[in-house]
């Protein structure tokens, strides 16, 4: 590579699954799916999937390390897998779905060593951490239905990491206590459901469903500004309701395939809390879009309280 490009490359178990983490980040130019690790050149999916080559599912990844140094990486690397398993990842069994980390110079092996170490210390885990720190070898690309699965088959993606247990395991695995305590403290039941566990309350027995003051909705858990009284109306669903949010990088959609049902999930963008939902049955003349929103996620501050609550920007809405 460049001085200003380094490859990193690690098996995760499936690699549909291990793309897109790292293909969100600043700093990442390119996220390759392939083969490593084994005998055979230029394996085909098949040959791998018999557990015969030697190969490892895997990734490689093109990035910057003044923009995202490879510890960052390592450290991104290690929340996306169960490093305890040795006999592959989740659902999918077998040598070809076993963790490693594939080193490209010295630098690389001593960081990944420090960085297995620290984990194993840590207590995170129970038993022992058995991912592999190899040496580099020749890697060969997957076939090209491969490459960027989660953008090509974005509800099968979602499926997939959902019903192999993946999802799960990392979200369980890797919570802040101390966060997740004080956040316990901090909300009253209900707003901890909605918010962290992606719950729904009761319509029309909710706090703002058919509330008309003038002022702005914030996120309970981070206070960032979420949605203006401006844009809200009454869409006849007991929940609140919107046509659009004040800034539409505040928050985030996420495919949502739980209960039977393809949805559009709505997440604030820094505390990442589980909103409501989005659907496209809104008023046509203000765009379409009906951004239906638990009353337990929000907070309500009056215009009149905006400069007092720290919000005084937010006047110019009004």
């Amino acid at each position: 590579m460049t001085d200003n490009l380094q490859l990193a490359t690690f098996a995760g178990g499936c690699f549909w699954c291990m793309v897109k983490p790292f293909d969100e980040q600043p700093g990442i130019h390119k996220v390759v799916s392939g083969y490593t690790g084994g005998t055979k050149d230029h394996p085909t999916y098949e040959e791998v999937c018999t557990n015969k080559t030697g190969h490892y599912e895997a990734v490689q990844i093109t990035f910057d390390p003044e923009l995202f140094p490879y510890e960052e990486i390592l450290t991104l690397f290690w929340q996306q897998i169960d490093p305890t398993d040795e006999g592959g990842q989740f659902a999918d069994r077998g040598e070809s779905y076993r963790t490693a980390i594939f080193y490209h110079n010295e630098q690389q092996r001593d960081l990944a060593v420090a960085s297995k170490k620290e984990l194993q210390e840590s207590g995170k885990f129970k038993k022992p951490i058995v991912t592999e720190i190899i040496p580099a070898g020749p890697f060969y690309e997957a076939e090209d239905y491969h490459q960027h699965y989660y953008k090509k088959n974005p509800i099968r993606y979602k499926l997939y990491r959902t019903g192999s247990g993946r999802e799960k395991f990392l979200k369980d695995a890797w919570k802040d206590s101390v966060k997740d305590h004080t956040l316990k403290t901090k909300l009253t039941p209900i707003q901890y459901e909605v918010t962290q566990n992606n719950g729904t309350e009761p319509a029309f027995r909710n706090e703002f469903w058919n509330h008309h003051d003038e002022g702005i909705y914030v996120d309970i858990v981070s206070g960032e500004p979420l949605f203006s009284s401006k844009d809200k109306y009454d869409a006849g669903c007991g929940w609140p309701s919107f046509t659009k949010p004040i800034d539409k990088t505040s928050i985030k959609e996420e495919l949502d395939v739980t209960h039977n049902m393809v949805r559009t999930e709505v997440r604030s963008k820094e505390a990442d809390s589980h909103l409501g939902h989005l659907f496209d049955d809104g008023p046509r003349d203000q765009g379409g879009l009906r951004y239906c929103i638990n009353s337990a996620a929000l907070r309500f501050i009056s215009k009149q309280d905006l400069e007092k609550e720290g919000y005084g920007e937010y006047l110019r809405l009004f």
